[in-house]
């Protein structure tokens, strides 16, 4: 565990916390718009099967990466001294991790999910935005 020098600095937080509610207010606002908007954003007819079929595989790819992520970075011993701000940047409850040691069932069930959803739903902007602009 790190206490201490090791613990980052909060003004590190500021670029992580301001990241991760960009893609989430971003996420929130395209899964309310209608399909048509979407589709008519993207260029795409609203009845293109198409459309929607890359952004879940995008969503699933980096939900099951970041899931995998989140489980590696609570079963990784300490001795290997993985660096915190690039660990927080990967897997942001890797900060439960470095405050308190949490049961293997809520890393499986609690965390890695959150971690899952919030780099999902980057996977899902990330498609958002390959549609928009592929000609």
């Amino acid at each position: 565990m790190l206490q201490g020098v090791g613990l980052p600095v909060q003004s590190e937080w500021v670029i992580f916390v301001v990241a991760l509610a960009v893609i989430g207010i971003f996420s929130v606002t395209i899964g309310v718009l209608p399909r048509s908007c979407i589709a008519k954003g993207c260029r795409k007819d609203p009845d293109d099967q198409r459309l929607f079929s890359v952004l879940l595989k995008v969503l699933a790819i980096f939900a099951g990466v970041f899931y995998l992520v989140a489980v590696f970075a609570y079963f990784s011993p300490n001795r290997w001294n993985l660096n915190p701000q690039l660990m927080l940047a990967l897997c942001p409850m890797y900060l439960v991790k470095m405050t308190f040691d949490p049961s293997p069932v809520a890393i499986f069930f609690l965390l890695s999910p959150m971690n899952a959803a919030v780099y999902g739903s980057l996977g899902l902007t990330v498609g958002y935005v390959w549609l928009a602009f592929r000609k």
